[in-house]
């Protein structure tokens, strides 16, 4: 018997026996479409990730935050001055494998006011223009305020689409969009003036959604479309760029800073800034105007020069801070590779489960297949009677049992396609999932190596029959 012979076989067997053989590629085709939903799924939020990581300004940038003094150094705590100015320009005159040093100055608890709404900001901020290069940030109206406005602490502010929605509010409850460029807010009772506002920030999957609603065009009942937003779920990346305010750091310094004591202000929402308030502590000056900086953030000239610019920078630093290590260095590097474990991670544990579900669809296959053998004794008799090999018996049945796994693997690519959109609907990552070509022939391919896997032992037996006792058999 030929290939194509055993092939047009195990076809009709399938078909003699449809039920059962649905049943037992059902085994399979949950395999198949769960491997490829779990790796869409995986996909979907890993993009979302390395999107963030992104928009946060990428893998070269850097940021120094205040710690504790080191156990063995406190004996020195009094010489200690934590993040300041000097820092800067030291690294501006003496690290030339990092560019952008940009200071920043943070206060907690600060309330943004218009016309009887109130508004917290995520990120209020000051620093200087080179924020904008450094976080990725794109002013679409107005601009960003100047080296002139910082060093004449001019009351003036950057804002973020959040910001702007929650008071003035959004696109989708007035029907256009606000440009609140040359408005007025107060800012914890200080008047500030807005000179500029971000464009807003959103995932690919938002963007797709909002394009998508636009070309739908109006809904019954308006004139027009708006501009909807998308919303990325939780406090992502893109949600804290848009919820956001600068300041000019001068500004930040002499109106909110200056007149605290301490490490009374405390910081924002930088990572590691909540080390303020003991540095302070142990800096012994609880009683003057605090002058040190929230963060220190730069960028890496070259990617590949990481560890030696780090290097750099430490070096400069521990001379402005009397040999104290009282900082610590954050990359997005970490943050990169903490992407990468927790995918590989996902990946392994939701392959596992698929791999599970198709052993299991192929221990059916086998099942099925030694009663399918049983019930074909006297016929896989009257075939060897007649001339047919060992190799020939063996073929027939394998082909029989790859058959079953090849269309389970068909049909279970189909339902993965249904199996992803529901995912998409109920996803708690906020990424959309992410279909791939890989993960498709990864999956029809384990199908297939669990059919014949699971055809080897039943054609095995078949054709070691005797075909005097198979032809005896009833």
């Amino acid at each position: 018997m030929n290939f194509l012979s055993a092939i047009s076989v195990g076809l009709k067997e399938i078909w003699a026996n449809k039920f059962r053989s649905m049943l037992t590629m059902l085994g399979i085709v949950l395999g198949v479409g769960s491997l490829v939903a779990q790796s869409a799924l995986v996909k979907g939020l890993e993009n979302g990730m390395k999107e963030a990581l992104i928009a946060i300004g990428g893998l070269e940038k850097v940021y120094i935050t205040p710690q504790a003094i080191p156990t063995w150094q406190q004996h020195r705590k009094d010489q200690a001055v934590g993040n300041t100015m000097n820092d800067i320009y030291a690294l501006q005159r003496s690290a030339p494998l990092v560019h952008l040093v940009t200071p920043e100055m943070q206060t907690r608890e600060v309330t943004v006011t218009r016309a009887g709404k109130a508004f917290n900001p995520w990120h209020f901020v000051g620093t200087w223009p080179a924020a904008l290069e450094l976080n990725q940030h794109v002013v679409e109206h107005g601009r960003m305020f100047n080296a002139v406005d910082d060093e004449e602490a001019r009351s003036v502010c950057v804002i973020g689409t959040g910001t702007r929605d929650a008071l003035f509010g959004s696109p989708e409850e007035i029907g256009r969009e606000i440009i609140p460029v040359g408005e007025y807010v107060n800012i914890n009772n200080q008047r500030f003036r807005i000179i500029g506002m971000f464009e807003h920030y959103e995932s690919e999957m938002d963007r797709k959604a909002r394009e998508q609603a636009l070309e739908r065009g109006p809904e019954p009942g308006q004139s027009g479309p708006t501009r909807k937003r998308g919303r990325t779920s939780g406090r992502g990346a893109f949600e804290w760029k848009n919820n956001t305010v600068y300041i000019p750091l001068k500004t930040m310094w002499l109106k909110f800073r200056a007149g605290a004591v301490g490490g009374g202000t405390g910081t924002g929402t930088t990572a590691g800034s909540s080390t303020t308030a003991s540095v302070s502590a142990s800096a012994g000056i609880d009683t003057a105007p605090d002058p040190r900086l929230s963060t220190v953030y730069f960028k890496v000239i070259d990617l590949d020069q990481m560890n030696n610019a780090l290097q750099q920078v430490k070096n400069v630093l521990t001379h402005t801070h009397n040999g104290i290590e009282d900082f610590a260095f954050n990359t997005q590097e970490n943050w990169s590779e903490n992407i990468t474990t927790a995918i590989r991670n996902a990946r392994l544990s939701g392959g596992i489960i698929a791999a599970i579900s198709l052993l299991v669809g192929g221990v059916g296959i086998m099942n099925i297949m030694l009663a399918s053998i049983t019930e074909r004794v006297r016929e896989i008799g009257i075939r060897k009677a007649i001339g047919a090999t060992f190799l020939d018996v063996f073929v027939q049945i394998l082909v029989e049992s790859v058959v079953i796994a090849v269309i389970g693997g068909l049909a279970g690519l189909l339902a993965s396609k249904g199996l992803v959109e529901l995912l998409s609907l109920v996803s708690p990552t906020g990424n959309t999932p992410v279909m791939t070509v890989d993960a498709m022939l990864l999956a029809f391919g384990f199908s297939v190596c669990v059919g014949i896997l699971a055809g080897i032992i039943p054609a095995f037996k078949a054709a070691r029959l005797n075909p005097i006792q198979a032809l005896r058999y009833e």
